[in-house]
């Protein structure tokens, strides 16, 4: 007949630990229902039709698309560095857009390879008049501890910081957001906008499934443990 003698000490301490590998690996079971729900809620908000400025401000419009009406202030355009789609440096060209009602907002236009930084060697792509575009509300992360002081000489940045660019041109923004431009191309083929990159890390499944296999190892130990002791077998 089975025989069970448990080390009392030895079983509080494991009692403890496995609670707490189990607890955790339900904790990441429970994280990874509540990323694929905020991605199915982008996915849906990208695919929506696009929202008026007015109810964009009035909502929490990340990562929805956005009709704006306006104008570009062009000699305010900053360039934020970054590693294109083919592993080349880019910039992309942050520029103020004034609707009709005087209300500032940055917009992404998209990117530039480097030697386009100088708007003069791509004249024809800097929109004069009033303009409509859409494009997807973000709003940026802050700089981070490693990032690169900005070349206030040249305007150029190293994190999409839209309150630091909008505060050396003396420029209110009506929210702290970019609204990166869509993929309407633009006269001359730059800027070239649609480069709003939507992703999540999402490896919740890979952490729940680590600790519910280090609850089990433990489980083996200590059963192993208290049949080398005599503890657990049969009689």
């Amino acid at each position: 007949m089975p025989h069970f003698r448990p080390l009392p000490v030895f079983t509080a301490v494991f009692a403890v630990m496995f609670a707490a590998l189990i607890a955790l690996g339900v904790w990441q079971i429970q994280r990874l229902h509540w990323k694929l729900g905020l991605i199915a809620e982008v996915n849906r908000s990208l695919a929506a039709p696009p929202v008026s400025l007015d109810r964009a401000l009035a909502t929490n419009a990340q990562y929805r698309r956005v009709a704006l009406t306006g104008r570009f202030e062009n000699a305010k355009e900053a360039y934020v560095y970054e590693t294109g789609p083919n592993g080349a440096p880019v910039y992309h060209v942050l520029t103020p857009f004034v609707d009709g009602g005087g209300r500032t907002l940055m917009v992404d236009r998209g990117i530039v390879p480097v030697e386009l930084r100088d708007p003069a060697r791509r004249a024809r792509g800097q929109l004069e008049g009033e303009r409509r575009l859409v494009g997807v509300w973000r709003t940026p992360g802050a700089p981070g501890f490693f990032t690169p002081p900005p070349d206030a000489a040249h305007r150029i940045w190293y994190s999409p910081d839209v309150t630091s660019i909008a505060a050396a041109d003396r420029v209110k923004l009506a929210a702290p957001v970019i609204v990166e431009a869509d993929a309407a191309p633009n006269p001359g083929g730059w800027p070239k906008g649609g480069q709003s990159k939507v992703t999540f890390r999402n490896e919740h499944l890979q952490y729940a499934v680590t600790w519910f296999l280090m609850a089990a190892a433990l489980l083996g130990v200590y059963v192993a443990y208290h049949i080398g002791k005599g503890r657990l077998g049969w009689r």
